[in-house]
């Protein structure tokens, strides 16, 4: 009986987005102290693609439902559960799971301990960017206690970049963020970044400095490497940091220690930062997103413009976020 199954999409195989099949499976039932969400907003993101392309280092196991975030409602409880009651809105984040994935399908079973209670006043759409939040929350709280003034975000019309920029603001924080096209750069303004400049890297230091008053930025966050990594630590004022979350260009080509001894009279540091440090730490990792859930019922950040498909469309959200030329939240609807 069709009743008793459910549409997700499933890859058997990695590679590019043609590994994306949708599938029925049966529905799942939830066991002792577990609840079944029923799917509203599905997010589709960065790490999608890692599981999808076999390159992530918490792969789960073959074969694979990609999808690290859905926002639904709690349509069926197990024996023993008494956190949630059928009907409460929640969000599932995989970081809360023992596997990363999951997400892309109608339904999912999960630890009661495990979802998030959503307030009336985030919309299911909106929750599925609540993770970057949480992760701009985390990276923010990288330098320890320094007093910032300023930080700088490359890439500024990114999904975590936003997240970064909205939370940075809500602080009292001056953003400066580069984007390489008109567009990018409004999209960069609407979601709270300062000033926005290109993003040549070589002419980037001598911008910040120009809009810093000769001082720099106290924290610059990036995702690229490369030459960037070496100019955003050319941008640094004294006792800044960079902080490195991806390096989507490989690591820098020259000899980073070499470039802090050059820079020694500003005491600079580096950070690498990962989402995962947190993995084992339950209470903080849920403490950031409990953070975030409040600063956005709170109307202290929004989530960004959604684009939003069918989940049966997962095929072309992928190819989408291959190109990198959507601006906002991938959102697929099941």
């Amino acid at each position: 009986m069709a009743m008793h199954t459910m549409r997700a999409v499933q890859l058997s195989e990695t590679g590019g987005p043609e590994v994306l099949g949708l599938v029925d499976l049966p529905l799942p039932e939830p066991g002792p102290g577990q609840v079944r969400v029923k799917a509203a907003a599905i997010g589709a993101g960065g790490p999608d693609v890692l599981i999808r392309n076999g390159t992530y280092k918490w792969m789960p196991p073959l074969p694979a439902i990609p999808g690290n975030e859905m926002a639904g409602t709690v349509d069926a409880v197990g024996p023993g559960v008494a956190r949630l009651p059928v009907g409460e809105r929640v969000l599932v984040s995989a970081r809360e799971l023992p596997q990363r994935g999951g997400c892309y399908a109608e339904y999912i079973c999960v630890s009661e301990a495990a979802p998030f209670v959503l307030p009336a006043s985030i919309g299911f759409e909106d929750a599925v960017s609540l993770g970057n939040f949480q992760l701009a929350i985390a990276l923010l709280a990288s330098n320890g206690h320094l007093p910032a003034q300023t930080v700088l975000v490359p890439g500024a019309a990114g999904g975590v970049a936003t997240a970064l920029a909205q939370v940075a603001r809500a602080r009292g924080l001056r953003v400066i963020g580069t984007a390489s096209s008109e567009e990018k750069r409004a999209f960069a303004r609407e979601n709270g970044v300062s000033e926005v400049i290109g993003s040549d890297a070589a002419a980037l230091p001598e911008r910040v400095m120009a809009l810093t008053d000769g001082r720099g930025a106290d924290l610059a966050f990036d995702h690229v490497g490369g030459p960037l990594f070496i100019a955003c630590l050319r941008s640094l004022a004294p006792f800044g940091m960079a902080v490195s979350y991806n390096i989507l260009a490989g690591p820098p080509s020259s000899d980073v220690f070499d470039e802090l001894r050059k820079l020694l009279g500003k005491s600079l540091a580096i950070r690498t930062f990962s989402i995962h440090t947190v993995d084992n730490d339950v209470a903080q990792r849920r403490g950031l997103m409990e953070e975030a859930i409040a600063l956005m019922a709170a109307g202290k950040v929004r989530a960004p413009r959604a684009t939003r498909m069918p989940l049966a469309d997962a095929r072309q959200a992928h190819e989408l976020l291959d190109r990198g030329g959507s601006l906002g939240k991938l959102v697929l609807i099941p």
